[in-house]
Parts: structure tokens; C-alpha cells; sequence
């Protein structure tokens, strides 16, 4: 075990796991799981990145995309079918709805709960800075909770709070009120999203990450444009408290399903997905699939004993020592020159895409008089780009995924899971960012002289679908890229990237309304661009130096972990 925690396997290697299929009449016991709290993408035990002997290698002909594929008897990197993924990562995206959805839907309803509470826009703004400020804070625990003992208890707590802080808000009568439970509210749903994240790289290998997790992505990325549509429709009709109540019967609808049937997937405590988790952590599906195969009838028919799978989790358990959560793993992933230029400029990008969207209700009811439901309706166009984007970008990074590895003579393995090691995942993924980011800050530009003109509502909104297709694109990619540094502890990365960009996004929001007033519109959002466009060259450096960060924290790792035994 390294100090920090990290996996020195290629991705198809890691976890203790045991091929239950069908077709599989032998148990692979010589795997054992690494205990991590940080993964990494460039393991010590790399495979060659040609064919190995006795290799079944096909490409379809003429096509230079097209994938080698690796044949071994080495177990799956997830026993989960295509049918069962996809079920996994809709609950997944469901989940990490909730967080910015929380976080935008009573925006239309600023001006009326100000009234009601007879205090200043500036003072109600606090409670979106705040949220935001827990919304980076909170996953810090739960990311590294979820690494630990699973996604499913994370996911349980985070919810129960959730749920809780909702009906609080829905009745309580004073500001001071308000304000702590939106900060109960933003701890409850903020897990969800680096959940999410670690998730997918629980069940998907880095060469199908990037279509997954535009899967797993669509719901954090389209709520803040939906938000204000469904909160404005409720504002104006029902009134602002049915907007935390609509949230907590949307969260005990979620928990149905999630309760019946979503599995644990977390790699170090389910391997890949062919052990059975605690008895506490198993879904009710779960739990009656193994009282099933428990009885005596049944044993015969299983292609593992009942003692094997009990020594595959006490072997699981011995490297799992359950402890409080630790948010200091996060704050390593910070420290590192790679991650931390890439959270950077990663979180100036999502400071623009919020910025765009927390100062559009006030300037819109400046400019076009607009009411609560005419600001939520305004918000589709940005809603409708942000639902493509994650889609758009997945599968463009893992069409660039292939055609960098046809390139550089890769040998792709679907099954097993890429050992990154030697491969340029820096220009697999980057490649697919930087257009993405020309587009959207030249969108951002065009969009401040479009307000100061006080054009026609069709060109703000034009810029609106740019700004949520283009930089929620780009922000997608680098996220798919910080996971595919730490594969093996994938919440606390995504931890690591809520907490600088929710930080910096807070103070983005908490002062673009007086940035507008201070100097105009027009100038505003053309800083805003010119930051974004100033650090961009933050990309060339991870391009250039990236590989070599990456491989020398390899054989530092390495090197502790052969040094501690």
C-alpha cells in the first residue's frame, strides 16, 4: 500500500475479482485488491502495448479506427451486462440531478422570497453562495466515504439529509432559517455527482468512459438550464414552498428504485461486480438473488461456493479498513502539478458556464420585464445545449480515444480495461477541448454585447445554447480526463474537482451581479472570456509535461509501495 493510497495496477487488474458467468467454469483467485484511497491511470505493472503471444488480434479492414482486441483468461473488468450499465448509470445521472437542481430552481423566485423576507437581493444571493461553498466542502467526506465502504451507504446518508433539509425549507418562516438549510440541503445532494463519476469508472474501461460518463453527466449538466424553467412554472402557480416540496417527493421517488435495485459497484468492496457486498450495503434484488443461491438445492448449480465468495470478501474487507472519512485524499489530488493545473482551469471554464446562468434572471428582468415564469421559460435554449453536450463530447472523446491509439499502435482491451501506461491520454482527451472552448468563450463574448445592445431575446438566447453546449462540453472532457488519472478512486477525484470549481464558481456568482453594475455588460462578460481564454494555454502545458507528471508519480508510488513491503 502506498502512502497515497494509489493503485499500481493497469485498470483491468485491479480489485479481487471472480468471473460469475455462464460460460465461466473456473474462479480466478490470484487477484487480490489493492487497498487505495487514490488510483492512478499509469500502473506499475503495465502490459505491452503491442499484441502479447497467443493474442486474438482483429481489425476490420480499412478501417483505421478500429479496435485490437486482447483474449486472456483473465477476468472481466465488469461482470455487469450492457442492459444492467445502462440501468446503473440512468439511476446514476437521476441522482446527480439533484444537486444543481437544487442549487438554480427557486432562481426565478430571488425577487419574491426577498420580498417575503424583507431582506436585499444582494443578502438573498448569499444563500446561492453558500450552497455552492457546501456544494464543493461536502464531497470532500463523502467521496472519500464512498471509495471506502461503497456508493450505496454514500448515496443513503446523502439522500436522508437531503430529504430532511427539504421539508425544513418548505416550512420554515425566516431568512436565518433559509440560509442554514440551503447549506443542509447543498451537503445532502452534493455527493451525488462525484458519486456518479466514480460509478462509471467502477463499471466502464477508459476507452468507453467517455460515452458512459456523458450518460452519467447529462443530469448535473443539464439541470441549472432546467432549474429555473421548473422553478419558475412553481413560483408563479403554487407558490416558492412548493419548490422544496416538489423536492422531496422528487428524492422519495428516486430512493424506490434505487432501494429495489441499484447494486453496489464500488471496485473495493464489490470487485467487478462478482462478489456480494455487505449484508447493509446489497439492493433488495440483490439481497434475494443470494438468500437464493443460499439455498441447498442451489449450491450445486453455482459455479462458486459459498465459502469462496465468503473468502473473497474477507479478503476485500482485510484491504477496506473502514475509518472516519478523510478529506485530506482530496487535498493530495489538489497538490499534484497535473490534477491541480487540470482543476484549474477546469473550474474557470464551469465559473463562466455559472456565471452566464446565475446573472441571467436579473438581467433579463432588467432588459425584458421579464416575470418568475418567463425567466424559467428563457432558460430552455441553455438547456437544451447542455443536454447535448455530455452526449456530443462522450462520444467524441472515445472516437479521439481510438483514433489516438490506431495512432500510436495501441492494442485497446474492452474487456479487461487499458493499461495507460506509455499512452498519450493527454491528447486523447484535450484534443476534443480546446474547440469546445473556442466556441464557448467566443459564445460568452458575444453574449455580453448582445445584452449591452439589448437586442432582440433571440440573440441572448442563440448564446445561451452556444455557452450550455460548448463549455459544458469542455468541462465534461476534463472531468472524463481527471477520472482517468484515478480510476480506482474516482469520487474522491471528482471530490477534489467539485471542491475548486463549487469555490471558485461561488465567488464568481457572489460578485457578477456587481460586476455587471461596476462595468456594463458588454465588459463583464468580456472579462469573463478573456480569463478563460488567457489560461487556456494551461492546456499545451498538460500536453507537453502531463505524460511525464503522470509517469513520475507512477515510480514515486511505485517506489513506496515496494519500499513498505
Amino acid at each position: 500500500m502506498s502512502r497515497d493510497g494509489q493503485s499500481l495496477h493497469g485498470e483491468g487488474r485491479k480489485g479481487t475479482v471472480l468471473e460469475v458467468t455462464n460460460h465461466t467454469q473456473s474462479v480466478e483467485k490470484e487477484e487480490k485488491l489493492e487497498e487505495t484511497s487514490i488510483g492512478l491511470a499509469s500502473p506499475a505493472f503495465a502490459h505491452s502495448n503491442g499484441p502479447e503471444h497467443g493474442e486474438d488480434e482483429r481489425t476490420h479492414h480499412g478501417d483505421l479506427e478500429a479496435l485490437n482486441t486482447v483474449q486472456t483468461n483473465s477476468p472481466p473488468y465488469s461482470v455487469f451486462s450492457k442492459r444492467q450499465k445502462t440501468f446503473i448509470v440512468f439511476l446514476a445521472a437521476w441522482a446527480g440531478f439533484f444537486s444543481p437542481l437544487s442549487a438554480n430552481i427557486y432562481f426565478p423566485a430571488l425577487t419574491t422570497l426577498a420580498r417575503e423576507f424583507n431582506v436585499s437581493s444582494t443578502l438573498l444571493n448569499l444563500t446561492v453562495t453558500s450552497y455552492m461553498i457546501f456544494q464543493g466542502i461536502a464531497p470532500t467526506i463523502f467521496g472519500d466515504l464512498a471509495d471506502m465502504a461503497g456508493r450505496r451507504p454514500a448515496y443513503a446518508i446523502g439522500f436522508i439529509i437531503y430529504m430532511g433539509a427539504n421539508i425544513g425549507l418548505a416550512l420554515q418562516n425566516s431568512y436565518a432559517a433559509l440560509f442554514i438549510l440551503r447549506c443542509l440541503q447543498a451537503t445532502g445532494s452534493s455527493a451525488t455527482i462525484a458519486l456518479g463519476n466514480g460509478v462509471v469508472a467502477d463499471i466502464a474501461t477508459s476507452s468507453e468512459r467517455g460515452i458512459w460518463m456523458g450518460y452519467a453527466t447529462s443530469g448535473p449538466m443539464i439541470a441549472p438550464a432546467l432549474a429555473p424553467v421548473i422553478g419558475g412554472l412553481l413560483a408563479q402557480f403554487l407558490g416558492w414552498r412548493s419548490i422544496f416540496w416538489f423536492l422531496a417527493i422528487m428524492v422519495g421517488v428516486y430512493m424506490i428504485p434505487f432501494c429495489i435495485a441499484f447494486p453496489e459497484t464500488a471496485r473495493n468492496v464489490v470487485g467487478n461486480g462478482s462478489i456480494p457486498p455487505q449484508s447493509y450495503n446489497m439492493s433488495l434484488i440483490n439481497y434475494l438473488e443470494l438468500r437464493k443461491s443460499r439455498r441447498p438445492g442451489n449450491e450445486l448449480s453455482q459455479t462458486i461456493s459459498i465459502q469462496e465468495r465468503r473468502d473473497a470478501q474477507t479478503e476485500l474487507a482485510k484491504n477496506r479498513k473502514l475509518r472516519f472519512p478523510n478529506p485530506l485524499g482530496t487535498l493530495r489530488v489538489v497538490m499534484q502539478k497535473d490534477t491541480g493545473l487540470l482543476l484549474f482551469y477546469n473550474s474557470l471554464v464551469y465559473t463562466a458556464f455559472y456565471d452566464v446562468v446565475a446573472s441571467a434572471p436579473y438581467l433579463f428582468q432588467e432588459i425584458y420585464h421579464f416575470n418568475d415564469l418567463q425567466i424559467g421559460l428563457a432558460f430552455i435554449p441553455f438547456g437544451i445545449g447542455a443536454l447535448i453536450a455530455p452526449i456530443a463530447s462522450g462520444r467524441l472523446m472515445d472516437w479521439n480515444y481510438r483514433r489516438v491509439a490506431a495512432a500510436s499502435n495501441f492494442v485497446i482491451d474492452r474487456k479487461r480495461g487499458d493499461d495507460l501506461k506509455g499512452f498519450p491520454l493527454e491528447r486523447a482527451r484535450l484534443s476534443v477541448v480546446v474547440p469546445f472552448i473556442i466556441i464557448g468563450t467566443s459564445a460568452v463574448l458575444c453574449y455580453g454585447w448582445t445584452l449591452e445592445a439589448e437586442t432582440s431575446l433571440a440573440a441572448p438566447l442563440v448564446m445561451h445554447f452556444l455557452i450550455g453546449l460548448f463549455l459544458t462540453g469542455a468541462f465534461n472532457c476534463m472531468s472524463v480526463m481527471l477520472i482517468d488519472y484515478y480510476p480506482m478512486s474516482p469520487s474522491t477525484a471528482t471530490a477534489a474537482n467539485n471542491l475548486v470549481r463549487c469555490l471558485m464558481g461561488a465567488a464568481g456568482t457572489g460578485i457578477i451581479n456587481i460586476m455587471v453594475e461596476a462595468m456594463g455588460r458588454g465588459w463583464c462578460f468580456t472579462f469573463v472570456a478573456a480569463v478563460v481564454a488567457a489560461t487556456s494555454p494551461i492546456l499545451w502545458v498538460l500536453l507537453k509535461w502531463g505524460p511525464r507528471w503522470r509517469e513520475e508519480r507512477r515510480m514515486r508510488i511505485e517506489a513506496e509501495y515496494n519500499g513498505s513491503g
